[in-house]
């Protein structure tokens, strides 16, 4: 026997293998594919989308959403969906600044608010869990129900006002930036930007190589077999509807800060633009996948159809439609591979945290 029938068979590196590793394990790499077209196409039409002005508009628009839709991909990989996160973000932010106004924390350090906002969101993320979890309601039915009771708490009993003036701290931060493009109409980065990164960052470490992570993962996946794999399905599932009440609750203020008002009735009706962007970067409906860089690239092209059709002088109910439709597609998308998984002959692929980072 030879030394060369000993050696471990080589992987295959023909073309059809470098295009599903560059496609990505959540399609990560097609969504990439899409955004550069979509930006070249943009361009081409109207040639002053090429300006630093509008990739700094775009990296300003993505921040409050990218928090939200970081607590919706967990909610989706766990196996759930939550409509309730921009009802916990408003409420949590705009209760924050109600509360550091009366208690005179204006000055405090910044740090303070985010923790309150945080705390309070993660309150009423815990709600969300004693929903879902101890009563065992379906997480649509559970969330629509806490979405309801969260607004009509704030508009009763925590305010209806627009606060215009925002707490010394936060309003400082308001006005605290990165950098300044765009000449005479000067186009700013907030200082957010890089919180919100170290953010995303953070979760995607958490997915990737934590068992809290792989744990949520394997609930998606089947949540009875990763009982039997020895997984405590009920405290992730709560674990992981207190964390997205975390991250919407720092997402409302970030939102609060970046418009520099407080308005209780303020992100109504965009659940639609963040979940689309999940579902878009390749996060399943019917649970166990998803990743931090699809959703982010999710994100950005949900925000870059937005920004262009603005550009273009499309009229705002088209946009409306337009992510409508790209998420019917997302879905459709899903369901399809769904089927050719499913078939005696298609190997079935595993929902891995894979593309996670």
């Amino acid at each position: 026997m030879t030394h060369a029938t000993l050696a471990p068979p080589r992987r295959s590196t023909g073309p059809l293998d470098r295009l599903r590793r560059l496609r990505g394990a959540n399609n990560e790499g097609v969504l990439g594919i899409v955004i550069v077209v979509l930006a070249l196409v943009v361009g081409f039409i109207a040639p002053s989308f090429w300006s630093a002005t509008t990739f700094v508009n775009l990296a300003g628009t993505t921040m409050g959403t990218l928090l939200f839709a970081l607590g919706v991909l967990l909610v989706l990989i766990s196996g759930g969906i939550d409509v309730s996160f921009l009802a916990i973000g408003i409420f949590a932010a705009y209760s924050t600044m109600q509360a550091v106004t009366a208690t005179g924390l204006g000055s405090a350090p910044v740090i303070v608010p985010f923790v309150v906002a945080g705390a309070i969101g993660l309150g009423l993320g815990l709600l969300n869990a004693l929903a879902v979890v101890g009563l065992r309601i379906p997480t649509l039915i559970a969330t629509l129900g806490t979405q309801g009771i969260i607004r009509g708490v704030l508009i009763t009993y925590v305010g209806s006002r627009v606060l215009s003036e925002l707490p010394a701290t936060t309003g400082d931060l308001s006005t605290s930036y990165l950098l300044v493009v765009g000449g005479s109409s000067n186009t700013p980065l907030s200082a957010l930007f890089v919180p919100v990164v170290v953010i995303a960052a953070l979760i995607a470490v958490v997915l990737r190589y934590t068992t809290f992570g792989r744990g949520i993962y394997a609930i998606g996946g089947h949540a009875e077999f990763a009982r039997r794999a020895g997984y405590p399905v009920a405290r992730i599932q709560v674990g992981v509807y207190a964390l997205a009440g975390v991250l919407a609750g720092v997402g409302g203020l970030v939102h609060i800060i970046l418009v520099r008002e407080a308005d209780p009735y303020a992100l109504v009706g965009g659940e639609l633009d963040v979940i689309a962007a999940v579902v878009l970067g390749g996060a399943s409906i019917f649970g166990g996948r998803g990743s931090v860089l699809g959703t982010v690239l999710g994100v950005v092209l949900v925000s870059l159809i937005n920004n262009s059709l603005v550009l273009l002088g499309v009229p705002s109910f088209w946009q409306r439609a337009a992510v409508g439709a790209m998420l019917l597609i997302g879905v459709t998308a899903q369901a399809w591979r769904g089927r050719r998984a499913r078939r005696p002959l298609d190997a079935p692929e595993p929902a891995t945290a894979g593309g996670a980072a």
